[in-house]
């Protein structure tokens, strides 16, 4: 900062905010760093409470142990499949909602609208939910996992306003002059040209899907068919931490396993998202920005 080109009230803001991003920079990184150095630490170091945020007795061993065991290996496919499929149909079916509801010619889109915002703060609960997907035969399927929460309320607000506030009247009055349809003016003019929001909602989608246990808790019975997160709660919580802590000289050493294989877990499973966001980073903050004031 130059403080000879500002007042000293703004020098003071502009310290007092970098103080503080630098500060919550640290607050959301140092457990970070935590966990990673701990993943790579000796299990011992890490039950006694030694590591903080450099490894100590470097060693790949929670990682060998989290990848000899097949159900890491199985919930990753399944959280690939879950991840991929839900967000494909989750993104369709939003656009599909989003479009007709961001038209102003749509006869009764208020009332639809104010019918979906009613959803947001009244639901049906868990045992209906839990019953209609009974009663129609996708318990303990691929299903079970994607359909339920095909479209997001908040998602498809957020992706309404983007088209309302994207594209121009005048830019639809225009394609349907020169003969356009409906469904070729969606496809080759309106999605072109929102593709930030497009990547910000299938990114919100992929990561609540990737994160998403609580439905495999619900409606999966076969550990065969079982998500990632759901394996990474069976490790942390229950019994099944003992599959993976083999060790033959006794409960210490399975105790002190447990705990390094706790951590590399965490980044066996946070890894994949952290990875995809760069690449998304460009849209997702054009997108984020979706009903800002626009100079």
């Amino acid at each position: 900062m130059n403080r000879s080109k500002m007042s000293d009230a703004d020098f003071w803001f502009g310290l007092i905010l970098y103080v503080l991003i630098v500060l919550i920079t640290l607050f959301v990184l140092l457990p970070l760093i935590n966990v990673l150095s701990s993943s790579f630490s000796a299990p011992s170091l890490v039950a006694q409470g030694k590591i903080m945020f450099w490894p100590k007795g470097l060693t790949l061993s929670s990682y060998q142990k989290v990848f000899e065991n097949p159900s890491v290996w199985t919930g990753y496919g399944n959280t690939l499949l879950y991840t991929v499929l839900g967000t494909a149909i989750n993104v369709i079916l939003t656009i599909l909602a989003a479009y007709p509801l961001s038209r102003s010619d749509l006869k009764g889109g208020k009332l639809i609208f104010g019918v979906l915002i009613f959803t947001m703060y009244f639901q049906g609960g868990m045992i209906p939910t839990y019953l209609v997907v009974k009663n129609l035969g996708m318990v303990n399927t691929v299903w079970a996992m994607v359909l339920p929460g095909a479209i997001s309320t908040f998602n498809l607000i957020v992706m309404r306003t983007y088209f309302i506030n994207t594209m121009p009247k005048e830019l639809q009055e225009s394609a349907f002059i020169d003969g356009c349809s409906n469904t070729r003016y969606l496809w080759s003019i309106v999605l072109p040209i929102c593709k930030p929001i497009l990547a910000v909602i299938a990114l919100y989608y992929s990561v609540y899907h990737w994160n998403d246990f609580f439905q495999a808790l619900i409606y999966l019975s076969e550990p065969s068919k079982y998500p990632l997160q759901l394996v990474l709660r069976d490790i942390l919580i229950s019994s099944k931490i003992d599959d993976f802590a083999t060790l033959d000289n006794g409960f210490t050493d399975r105790l002190f396993q447990a705990e390094g294989i706790k951590y590399a877990i965490i980044v066996v499973a946070s890894l994949p998202m952290l990875i995809l966001y760069p690449f998304m980073q460009r849209f997702f903050v054009k997108g984020a920005l979706v009903g800002s004031v626009k100079g």
